[in-house]
């Protein structure tokens, strides 16, 4: 299993993870490293564990966010494929009228084409 060396605020982590997901860790690892950084900036030295306590509070407000923005997109999706489902089946009764119309006009037209040449019974 492939290792990872990762430093948050200042020390560094042996982490394991699965194989190709390296680059991963390492960004989550500086995503998070980010915004113990951002709390720092905001409050100062208030103590490392504080620190980190905020800093996964403010990614957990993160993810918590855009979760429901993914609920209501996935929401919308669904509305939006009912709705195409609805208009597929409208599009395909009206071809259907469509073409029985135009059978309908085609054999009213041989009918009076017929009835025009010289000779023809119908």
């Amino acid at each position: 299993m492939p290792q990872v060396n990762v430093t948050i605020s200042g020390k560094a982590y042996r982490m394991a993870c699965g194989e190709g997901e390296e680059p991963h860790l390492e960004g989550l690892a500086s995503f998070y490293d980010g915004k113990i950084e951002e709390m720092r900036q905001a409050f100062g030295e208030i103590g490392d564990m504080r620190l980190h306590v905020m800093a996964a509070l403010m990614v957990a407000d993160e993810v918590s966010e855009l979760k429901k923005k993914v609920e209501t997109l996935e929401g919308r999706l669904q509305s939006i494929q009912g709705d195409a489902g609805t208009a597929d089946q409208r599009a395909g009764e009206v071809e259907e009228k469509a073409a029985a119309a135009l059978v309908a006009a085609a054999e009213r037209i041989e009918g009076v084409a017929r009835s025009l040449l010289p000779g023809q019974t119908g």
